[in-house]
């Protein structure tokens, strides 16, 4: 079962993210994070967080071994852009957009073996009584 962490509203363009989510897809997690600590662009800090996310959601929540998890997909998309004005010559005003984008995660892996309950034993009662 696959695993997934999302980042919304991130503030830079989709289009310089998404240059950065290319040079780590189909790659291990582990590989990913080298890659982006070594990548001299911003946007690769919000999206090295979100795969370390991701990996501590299939780590913790479905119980998945970290060292063999790869990054099925990684997306980015367009988010809400606002509208913004610079000041220009002979007391114009010209209208730009600042824009954000969501990054969304998939990750997937062994899972752990689950460890088993011990059952309490009936000796404790007996040195109850």
């Amino acid at each position: 079962m696959p695993v997934q962490a999302v980042s919304k509203g991130v503030s830079m363009s989709h289009r310089k993210v998404g240059v950065v989510a290319a040079l780590v897809r189909n790659h291990t997690v582990a590989e990913a994070l080298v890659i982006l600590e070594h990548t001299p662009r911003r946007s690769a800090i919000p999206v090295r967080k979100v795969i370390e996310s991701a990996r501590a959601n299939a780590d913790y929540n479905h119980n998945y071994k970290p060292d063999t998890l790869r990054i099925v997909s990684i997306s980015v998309s367009p988010g809400p852009s606002s509208k913004r004005y610079r000041p220009a010559a002979r007391g114009r005003a010209l209208p730009f957009l600042k824009r954000t984008s969501h990054i969304r995660v998939i990750v997937d892996g062994e899972i752990r073996e689950a460890k088993k309950p011990v059952a309490k034993t009936a000796t404790k009662k007996a040195e109850d009584k």
